[in-house]
């Protein structure tokens, strides 16, 4: 599914040359992105994504999560890359290069405290891409970030007002 997504590259300037040069032009590839948010990016989820919460998701799945890719827009800010409707009871694929971070909101609990599953927490330790997952079951949304921190996958809750609260594994 995501391969279907275009990935945007920035063409490369390279000082010195014409366009009478043989050879042809060049593209910067992205850095891969930072295994913790950035913090404009970490507030920018929670603003977008609470958005999103109660919203319906149009498609072929009964119940699905609501997945968002933020990418960094043409001025450099976070922005909502792509949405989709997603099945609840399944692992993400690997997202497309370019991607900052995932927003994943959940309409049911999946777990017996509430929190990342086992699989947002996979998904993490196999692609070290920030995932932030909000619950849609409960108001105001609960909301956790899922990062690669410290050679291992840790998890904090992100508060309704921006609060952090400590990594937890």
């Amino acid at each position: 599914m995501f391969a279907l997504l275009p990935v945007m590259l920035a063409a490369l300037a390279i000082p010195g040359t014409t366009a009478s040069d043989a050879s042809p032009p060049t593209t910067a590839q992205p850095d891969a992105p930072p295994a913790i948010a950035d913090s404009d990016v970490r507030e920018y989820a929670a603003v977008a994504g609470r958005k999103v919460v109660g919203r319906p998701v149009d498609g072929p799945y009964a119940n699905p999560d609501k997945i968002l890719l933020l990418a960094r827009d043409g001025k450099g800010y976070p922005a909502i890359a792509t949405s989709m409707g997603f099945p609840t009871r399944q692992a993400l694929p690997a997202p497309p290069a370019g991607t900052l971070a995932i927003i994943r909101l959940r309409q049911r609990s999946e777990t017996v405290v509430p929190g990342p599953t086992a699989d947002d927490l996979a998904f993490v330790a196999a692609n070290r891409l920030p995932l932030f997952v909000i619950g849609e079951w409960a108001r105001p949304a609960p909301m956790w970030e899922v990062a690669w921190v410290d050679d291992g996958v840790r998890y904090r809750t992100i508060g309704e007002v921006g609060e952090i609260g400590p990594w937890q594994d």
